[in-house]
């Protein structure tokens, strides 16, 4: 990387000016100590490091020290120039085309790593009750989930994406109860939901159910009349209702490009023991204690603000109960990391979770908790209220009306710690102030390009062929080999392009590291900016056949890493628009 390139050059160059005796009364010098930053002012330089802080060991002046720094830099055909404490850097043309040859040499594996720390990771998200569709929210957290699943296979972890789904609770029987209400209604029954507002909460009013009371019907024929429902076990409808209400989320997941490795039952959980096993440990070991009739675990001995009840007096667990048990098996199935993105409702929660694993003997640090805020829909200015028990916006109404990848891409466009504002018209628009129109526009652009510059002109009126400057043979001949003296010529003309390029391989480490996606969906507005830029500034297309070449060399390039950034988002990278 540039930055690295740099630090390097500066770091070996303070280390011979300590040793030549040019830097006061330093003695020796600590790496990694001094970090890289972009000048505010871009004619200063690419990068710069201040150096100010050496003052406190060499006992001189910043501006002296940073002189007698530059010194000692080998010369490598960029540009070193100081100003107060700071050492500015400009990269080379050589550098430059070194930048342009590696894109070419890793071509979809450009911005990943060479080598790193791999690590197995476990990662949990959406983890949805299967009591009805998707809404917004889960949207969220399904396109940032898998974009960072995305991200960080893409830095060389390996990633199991695994969907928790709550079906052991009371939930359930609730969503039996309403599919019951919906089938007798289809039989002709004037039956409807209770009035009470207390007991209107022990059912599922949305009308998503009236399709499952349907299929269900259509699966017992012998049901004529309401008297013969009551007649089913609750139990039946609640399995029914389960099982449809998972096929149309999955349904939904695979058409929002969101693969899971795992679809993990809570239900299945409790049924292997593994529930009780957990409990037991925690008894064994004397980190429960009984009060009022409730089994309490000692979590605030392990950071915690209190305990925590896991199981109840009328003998039922907690929600916490079995996510205990569930972090456990995560663990007991060989993950080096477990992350989970939740909803920031549950921040208080992740203490408690850590809580158990430690008490339970594991490493509470390889437990990551990624908290989300929600999503605000607005439509023509108005925030669209969200609720599974009224009339609802839900993820599959949202992506029937802007589309996959415009969902996709404004879902991840915020940083998660953020409240999104999801504007629907604008969405929709096919307009610069569209942010995924305005980068899938560049990639598309830089195609029609490309096959401008290969495809014969035909004249309408007089149907005279002008030759293409390049064969699709030429241009294919062009990208398979890469000839630095072709593109240096065209280098000067694109040196922020071609920086914006090359910031992409920090960005993936970064980004991978703090777990952020919104980042990348930044990055591709900023390269789409440069880029069109670019080509607004630069005839690519010209009667000279090297200079065509070269800068078509730089638009395979724009169109090769805002494919690589666009595949980890998910978002398609269209070749015509």
């Amino acid at each position: 990387m540039l930055r690295d390139y740099f630090l390097n050059k500066i770091e070996n160059a303070i280390e011979k000016a300590v040793e030549a005796g040019k830097l006061g009364q330093m003695s020796e010098y600590k790496k990694g100590s001094l970090p890289v930053e972009k000048p505010k002012n871009p004619d200063f330089g690419d990068l710069a490091i201040n150096v100010s802080s050496l003052a406190r060991c060499a006992k001189i002046a910043p501006p002296m020290i940073a002189n007698a720094i530059v010194e000692f830099v080998e010369k490598d055909g960029c540009e070193y120039s100081v100003i107060g404490g700071f050492i500015n850097f400009k990269a080379g043309d050589s550098l430059l085309i070194n930048l342009l040859e590696e894109i070419y040499a890793k071509r979809n594996e450009f911005g990943r790593p060479d080598k790193i720390e791999k690590e197995n990771i476990i990662l949990e998200y959406i983890s949805a009750n299967p009591t009805g569709p998707f809404h917004i929210g889960h949207g969220r957290w399904a396109a940032m989930g898998s974009a960072l699943a995305n991200l960080l296979k893409f830095y060389g972890h390996d990633v199991y994406q695994e969907f928790y789904i709550n079906d052991a609770g009371s939930q359930i029987q609730k969503l039996g109860r309403s599919l019951v209400i919906r089938v007798k209604q289809e039989l002709g029954s004037d039956i409807d939901f209770p009035e009470d507002e207390i007991e209107r909460k022990n059912y599922y009013l949305g009308d998503y159910l009236v399709p499952v009371a349907k299929a269900f019907l259509a699966e017992h024929s012998e049901l004529k009349a309401e008297d013969d429902v009551d007649k089913i076990d609750l139990s039946v409808y609640c399995d029914f209702a389960k099982a449809y209400e998972e096929k149309v989320q999955r349904d939904l997941l695979d058409n929002f490009r969101v693969k899971f490795d795992k679809f993990y039952s809570e239900l299945t959980l409790h049924n292997s023991g593994k529930v009780d096993e957990c409990v037991q440990k925690l008894k064994n070991s004397g980190k429960i204690y009984q009060k009022e009739g409730a089994d309490w675990f000692k979590s605030s001995d392990y950071g915690d603000d209190q305990d925590r009840v896991i199981k109840k007096a009328d003998g039922s667990n907690t929600y916490l109960t079995a996510d205990i048990a569930y972090h456990v098996d995560k663990l007991e199935r060989g993950f080096d990391r477990m992350i989970n993105i939740w909803g920031a409702d549950h921040h208080g929660y992740v203490a408690r979770v850590k809580a158990s694993i430690e008490a339970l003997g594991y490493n509470p640090d390889k437990l990551e908790v990624l908290l989300g805020q929600l999503v605000n829909l607005v439509i023509n200015g108005n925030e669209v209220r969200m609720g599974k028990r009224k009339n609802m916006v839900t993820l599959e109404d949202l992506i029937d009306e802007v589309g996959v990848d415009a969902t996709r891409f404004w879902m991840s466009m915020r940083n998660i710690d953020t409240t999104l504002d999801f504007d629907i018209e604008l969405a929709k628009t096919k307009s610069d102030e569209n942010p995924v129109f305005y980068v899938q526009y560049a990639h598309a652009r830089a195609c029609s390009i490309i096959r401008n510059a290969t495809t014969d002109k035909i004249d309408t009126e007089t149907g005279k062929t002008t030759p293409a400057i390049l064969t699709e043979a030429d241009f294919e001949k062009l990208i398979s080999t890469f000839d630095s003296n072709i593109a240096s010529i065209s280098v000067k003309d694109a040196r922020k392009l071609i920086l914006k390029l090359e910031e992409f391989k920090s960005l993936i480490k970064s980004s991978a590291q703090a777990r952020q996606v919104y980042t990348i969906c930044r990055y591709v507005q900023e390269l789409a900016s440069e880029f069109h830029s670019f080509y607004n500034s630069t005839r690519v297309i010209t009667d000279e056949l090297d200079v065509t070449k070269s800068r078509l060399v730089l638009v395979w390039a724009f169109k090769t890493v805002l494919a690589n950034a666009l595949n980890i988002l998910a978002v398609s990278a269209p070749e015509r628009m």
